[in-house]
């Protein structure tokens, strides 16, 4: 007489699931909040808030003024017959560079509208005015 043994199912292995998934969220929190805390280095100006900014990709010219209206280029503080010079030497044969105007929100409009007015006339194709996002 044959005796069949009953075939008992397998234990399947399976690993454990929940520490990786802490793991996954904890690095996802870090990274969101270390993005936030990335900032520009430059001069220090308080931009002004805009609803509908948008982050800007490409390379560009960037061009501070401070709240007394000075105009600071690469770090360094220029006169505006010196900013025209050295914008003509930055922008060269370029017809579409970006200069971007990264204006205090407490300066006089009249003082940004002057160094916008010389970087177009230094050749700058297109003038962008920076704002900061409105939360």
């Amino acid at each position: 007489m044959l005796v069949h043994r009953k075939k008992r199912p397998r234990y399947q292995i399976q690993a454990p699931l929940t520490s990786l998934i802490d793991i996954v969220f904890l690095l996802l929190i870090y990274f969101l909040l270390t993005t936030n805390f990335m900032v520009d280095e430059g001069i220090k100006i308080k931009l002004p808030q805009a609803k509908a900014s948008a982050p800007q990709t490409e390379e560009v010219i960037t061009v501070y003024v401070d709240q007394q209206g000075r105009a600071f280029l690469e770090n360094k503080e220029v006169t505006l017959a010196g900013l025209f010079d050295r914008l003509k030497e930055m922008v060269g044969g370029q017809k579409n560079k970006l200069v971007v105007i990264r204006a205090d929100r407490a300066v006089i409009l009249n003082k940004a509208v002057k160094v916008m007015d010389v970087a177009k006339a230094a050749g700058a194709g297109r003038l962008c005015l920076a704002t900061e996002k409105e939360f």
